[in-house]
């Protein structure tokens, strides 16, 4: 029975390619706290996160560079797995 495939070696490397580059996030643009490590990063949501471009469940590649995205943990929640940037809410108030 194999493992978890985001706990093995080649997982971790590409999340340290695409974190040493220091992009901002792909989503929002904003820069993404890279000072954070280990429980502090999982625990902000402005930490960074790797995206996939295309989503996993929509037949992502897992190890793909070039599916590999920079995002702030927050914004890759907020995106889920659609294949689009989730757009701001506009005010109620009018």
């Amino acid at each position: 029975m194999a493992g978890n495939p985001r706990n093995g070696r080649p997982y971790r490397r590409l999340c340290v390619q695409q974190r040493a580059l220091r992009l901002p996030c792909w989503i929002c643009g904003h820069e993404i706290d890279y000072s954070l490590t280990g429980y502090a990063a999982q625990r902000s949501a402005w930490a960074f996160t790797l995206d996939h471009a295309i989503p996993l469940t929509r037949g992502g590649d897992l190890l793909d560079p070039a599916n590999a995205r920079s995002a702030h943990r927050r914004c890759n929640s907020a995106r889920g797995n659609r294949t689009t940037r989730p757009q701001t809410q506009a005010s109620r108030r009018w």
